[in-house]
């Protein structure tokens, strides 16, 4: 909880991977997952501006759980996190299943991919600030005996990621060259977060 004379401090995701990272970093705060549908939500941005960048949807996904959590939560500062995969024009998005995650795998191996992750703090319903880091990953043209060895040690956890690996773990093995902030591939960009929580005083 937050100490007394500070305003409550939400994390609007229910993502293991984000929550770690905040704790790690020693910041006090709680959990409230966003209530939004999605899918409906990426609908309506493509209709409106078909040409997105991930960037540009992983930043708007991110203000809108910020706003969504916030709304019911009026006085407390909302942080709000979303991570876009894209393949050249393509948007992928998480694999429901293991063999769904296989399918993307080999789609993504010996390619080039970009992660979009992106942050935003809301207040009283409204975003107040955002940021959005991309990194770039170069996955390696492993062979189909390692992807069913990674597959079967991983297991279902492969779908809880959009790329289906943890970089943390076992997933780096997949790739031969990665250009970005770890974090920002973990799924948040923590530095620019912190250092916003720092300005908040918080």
């Amino acid at each position: 909880m937050a100490e007394r004379g500070q305003p409550l401090l939400i994390l609007g995701s229910g993502s293991r991977t984000r929550r770690g990272m905040l704790e790690a970093a020693g910041v006090t705060f709680t959990t409230v997952p966003a209530e939004l549908d999605e899918a409906a939500f990426r609908t309506g941005l493509a209709d409106a501006q078909p040409e997105a960048s991930g960037a540009v949807i992983a930043e708007a996904l991110a203000r809108a759980k910020a706003e969504a959590v916030s709304r019911k939560h009026p006085d407390a500062i909302v942080i709000g996190a979303d991570q876009i995969l894209t393949l050249g024009t393509d948007v992928l998005e998480k694999a429901p299943t293991v063999e769904k995650a296989r399918e993307q795998l080999l789609r993504l191996r010996g390619r080039v991919h970009e992660l979009h992750s992106a942050v935003a703090i809301a207040v009283g319903g409204e975003a107040k600030w955002a940021n959005v880091d991309t990194a770039t990953l170069a996955m390696r043209r492993f062979s189909l005996a390692f992807l069913d060895r990674y597959l079967a040690t991983a297991g279902s956890a492969v779908c809880d990621s959009v790329g289906c690996y943890q970089l943390e773990g076992l997933g780096v093995q997949l790739f031969e060259e990665i250009d970005g902030d770890y974090f920002t591939i973990l799924g948040m960009p923590l530095l620019p977060l912190l250092e916003e929580l720092r300005l908040r005083e918080l």
